[in-house]
């Protein structure tokens, strides 16, 4: 008789089946119901609607929306062509947001099917599906990113309501920049007889600085005997001269979410103090906030560490059992990468506080700082060595949170820019913030961003003269919500405050965290 460790066993090799075929929203027809009943118990999957689950983790306490937000974007996909098959097309200004490179998880999904009810479906987590009974763009107008169906970026561009441009400001300039000539809107354009969209568009393609887009639009609509009346959408100007045309959507993202995002932070964080003129005793106060620093970074990711066991680790007095994988070994093996990372770091702080640009350390060094976090879980074998080979090379998603890190592929250029603006930032109190909010929005490596973030931060702070900073574990939900309304609703300002508290505090020689004080 089958025990029942043998009976879930079966039941994860269908599902397992299914996932190798690519299926991220599992009808209840896809397994059958003993097994469908048996994963649900187990927590290996969730149940979005009647008849409809995806995939979990059997470690997700109730309430995590961590697997949905994970699953949102292919559930919907294979929803909505399950139940209007080819005859259904997501909102222009969806479109522009996907085209942009904004797969943040929005509150609604709007779609656009002449089979639409006109009604919203509820989904977990105060999300929802509203499909709306509207034509659908022509085939020539039409596109299609991993199995969602959209309006072209032309198509959605003339399409977009007025309100896209002032409510989503960096999505509509980066879908501007990724228009390669003026002929690819105005055959659309032309044939609409879309003389006030034309205006639109013109306006906003000068407001990004492609004046010869604008030129040309108001042009060849005018010899159409057109009358157009160029009109700005946006809000305001960028400070850009120009962002210029772009081949991957991130490069001019986050080029534009730095430019938007610095006169908040100029306003709220701290201003720098005079720099540091003994070195020396700089780096002794550094190396004094190590086991604060180490515990609390740590906990913030979920490792349960004591001061005790950073001491040991410190002093070489532990080695890992590398026949035991379990969490106990695991957190030592965090609290041994973690040391080696720190004196990596400490490295790079001391390059800037001696005079070299500390964009440019940073980007020759965050390399290291990974390599020595994780090298001692390579060598228990608990990380494939693979993985230090460089940035990862697979989705990943943030727990709980709606914002989708960019694509595996897109890092690779969202990085050089990235290390580009941190080198041209004349402002410490800006590279500080957005050295740490932007490396987490990318998410570059499978694992340790988070520390890699606060690392990072730490280096463009001593750039300013700043003290090094411990951002508290009893904290984290204050820090963690602070980058995701940065992240989802572009808003640093939150951030920026709560960065700037705890500086501030450190700057007038206040703790702002301790360890506790009990043996573990």
């Amino acid at each position: 008789m089958a025990t029942p460790q043998k009976k879930l066993a079966a039941s994860l090799e269908d599902l397992q089946a299914l996932q190798e075929k690519g299926a991220v929203a599992i009808r209840a027809s896809d397994l059958s119901r003993v097994h469908r009943e048996r994963l649900l118990k187990a927590g290996f999957m969730r149940e979005v609607m009647k008849g409809w689950y995806v995939p979990a983790r059997p470690d997700e306490t109730a309430g995590d929306s961590t697997s949905w937000y994970a699953s949102f974007w292919g559930f919907c996909a294979a929803y909505l062509s399950e139940r209007f098959d080819s005859e259904w097309c997501l909102s222009p200004e969806q479109s522009l947001s996907i085209h942009a490179g904004n797969w943040t998880v929005p509150q609604q999904l709007v779609v656009r099917s002449p089979k639409g009810g006109n009604k919203p479906t509820a989904l977990p987590h105060d999300t929802a599906l509203l499909d709306v009974r509207a034509a659908l763009p022509a085939k020539a107008q039409a596109a299609e990113v991993d199995g969602l169906r959209l309006f072209s970026l032309p198509a959605a561009l003339i399409a977009c309501s007025p309100g896209y441009f002032r409510n989503n400001p960096t999505d509509a300039r980066t879908a501007l920049a990724l228009i390669r000539s003026a002929s690819d809107v105005l055959a659309p354009l032309l044939e609409g007889g879309h003389s006030l969209i034309a205006g639109r568009l013109a306006g906003a393609f000068r407001n990004i600085g492609q004046d010869r887009i604008a030129d040309e639009i108001v042009a060849t609509m005018k010899v159409a005997d057109y009358n157009v009346r160029e009109e700005d959408p946006f809000e305001n100007k960028v400070a850009l001269a120009a962002i210029g045309r772009i081949t991957s959507p991130y490069l001019g993202r986050i080029r534009l979410m730095w430019d938007a995002m610095r006169p908040a932070i100029l306003e709220h964080f701290p201003d720098p103090p005079s720099k540091p003129n003994d070195i020396d005793a700089y780096m002794e106060r550094v190396d004094g906030t190590y086991v604060t620093d180490a515990y609390h970074s740590l906990s913030i990711e979920g490792y349960q560490v004591s001061p005790e066991l950073i001491d040991r680790v410190r002093s070489g007095t532990w080695a890992p059992d590398l026949d035991d994988k379990d969490r106990k070994h695991q957190d030592a093996l965090a609290a041994r990468g973690y040391y080696q990372a720190f004196q990596a770091v400490r490295t790079s702080v001391r390059r800037v506080l001696e005079g070299e640009n500390s964009g440019g350390v940073v980007d020759e060094d965050h390399g290291a700082w990974y390599r020595e976090m994780f090298g001692p879980s390579v060598t228990a074998g608990i990380v494939k060595i693979s993985d230090l080979a460089g940035y990862r090379s697979s989705p990943v998603y943030i727990r709980r949170s709606k914002h989708v890190p960019p694509r595996w592929e897109a890092v690779r250029d969202a990085m050089p820019t990235f290390f580009e603006l941190l080198r041209e930032e004349e402002s410490p109190k800006v590279r500080t913030v957005l050295g740490h909010f932007v490396f987490v929005y990318i998410h570059p490596y499978v694992d340790g961003n988070g520390r890699m973030g606060r690392f990072l931060m730490n280096v463009m702070l001593a750039s300013g003269g700043y003290p090094w900073t411990v951002v508290p574990v009893e904290r984290r939900n204050d820090y963690m919500a602070a980058l995701e309304t940065a992240s989802v609703g572009q808003d640093i300002g939150r951030f920026a405050r709560f960065l700037g508290q705890l500086v501030t505090a450190s700057l007038e020689g206040k703790a702002v965290a301790t360890v506790p004080d009990r043996k573990s």
